[in-house]
């Protein structure tokens, strides 16, 4: 993994918010939006399908790695279509707006078939956005910034993940814990996040040289990407299979003895500690060892499976620790796969990034589930503290990467 240039480091130090495209900031906030949306019916949903329509754990994690999955496999084609048209803004509100017309099907779902069409459909809204945008805010942000540029998408993303479970906490005490009525609240912050996409992001003007370059998207440009470009991917596969989904916290939590109501509590808490790293971690990406960082996000991680594994009150399951992770690690993974991939493959790299981690996700999520049933909790948390062990092992022991691609 190449290590950044110490020469280069003085200038690294203009990370200060006003040296961000206002563009960043555009997408940060319609994140934080989408974000508080759809955590806010997350957090509820994993206890809605479990209590009120009766599905198991196996269920949970099937519905949730599909849905995952079906985003990364939508990424793939979303990112090569962005690089063929040299266009990333219409694919990113294209897809936040379906996602923002699918929140009121979870409040209105009477059976867990509607529940994974909502899910189903959504995730393709997230599969069609995620690439371009990821591409676009590399296409706008100077090299040595992007890094503080993920990091400050995610952090805004972060804060919308951590209000969004806490204003169902809220809801679920004011309304008696109606969860149906407390999504209906959800379907506002989406259609916010469409409206800012729309009025306030612009991307750059290439269309005249993008035309005479554009060639159809072939298998074959697929060798074009380095093998640096796949150790990310790579890296990024055997960390997913290490952190399965999210919904997972939430019913720990609901087993530890934390009531109905309370339980998003777990995700406001993952959350405060993601948003509240993710911009520092950014930052500091673009300055130190890329590896160093890493490292220390999988430790956290470790430490966060083993105190989720060893839970016996509500309060050891509070998911502080699974933030951190979080927060060190997904910026700078974008980061990396912006630094190697060739430019003009930009949508592509992060398609196929998102499709194998999707895919990993999916196995991981299924795998969670089957142990938590045939086991319980506490095998589900030990066995991601063994995959993250195994990730952080290849990692410490990797070669440094060639160059970047320019």
């Amino acid at each position: 993994m190449n290590e950044p240039n110490t020469s280069s480091s003085a200038n690294r130090t203009q990370t200060a918010w006003r040296g961000l495209p206002a563009g960043i900031w555009a997408m940060g906030f319609a994140s934080l939006f989408m974000d508080m949306s759809s955590e806010l019916i997350h957090s509820l949903l994993p206890a809605f399908m479990v209590t009120t329509l009766g599905a198991s754990m196996v269920t949970v994690g099937v519905i949730e790695g599909i849905a995952e999955a079906t985003a990364s496999i939508m990424k793939v084609f979303s990112g090569a279509l962005s690089d063929y048209l040299g266009k990333r803004k219409f694919l990113m509100v294209l897809g936040y707006s379906l996602a923002a017309f699918t929140k009121p099907v979870f409040p209105l779902a009477n059976a867990i078939g509607w529940v994974f069409a909502a899910r189903f459909i959504d995730r393709v809204g997230k599969g069609i956005r995620g690439a371009p945008r990821d591409a676009l805010v590399a296409d706008i942000t100077p090299q040595p910034q992007r890094g503080a540029a993920y990091g400050l998408r995610q952090a805004l993303d972060s804060v919308g993940a951590f209000l969004g479970p806490l204003l169902a906490v809220l809801l679920m005490m004011r309304l008696s814990n109606d969860i149906r009525t407390a999504m209906w609240i959800a379907v506002i912050p989406a259609f916010v996040c469409v409206a800012l996409l729309v009025v306030w992001v612009r991307e750059p003007d290439r269309s005249a040289e993008h035309t005479q370059t554009r060639n159809p998207f072939r298998l074959a440009d697929v060798r074009l990407l380095p093998a640096s470009y796949w150790f990310v991917v790579l890296l990024g596969a055997v960390m997913t299979l290490a952190r399965f989904s999210e919904a997972f916290l939430v019913l720990r939590a609901q087993d530890a003895g934390l009531a109905l109501g309370l339980a998003p509590v777990v995700m406001v808490v993952m959350n405060v500690f993601y948003a509240g790293a993710a911009w520092p971690a950014g930052i500091a990406a673009d300055r130190f060892s890329r590896r160093s960082l890493l490292l220390l996000g999988l430790g956290f991680l470790i430490v966060a499976d083993l105190v989720l594994a060893a839970a016996a009150s509500p309060l050891a399951v509070l998911a502080g620790l699974w933030g951190l992770h979080m927060a060190f690690t997904q910026g700078l993974l974008s980061k990396l796969v912006a630094d190697t991939a060739p430019a003009k493959l930009l949508g592509t790299a992060f398609g196929l990034f998102n499709l194998v981690s999707g895919l990993a996700l999916l196995l991981a999520s299924v795998i969670a589930g089957s142990l938590w049933n045939a086991i319980g909790p506490s095998a589900t948390f030990f066995a991601g503290a063994v995959f993250t062990a195994i990730a952080a092992t290849g990692l410490a022991f990797a070669p440094p990467s060639r160059k970047p691609v320019p």
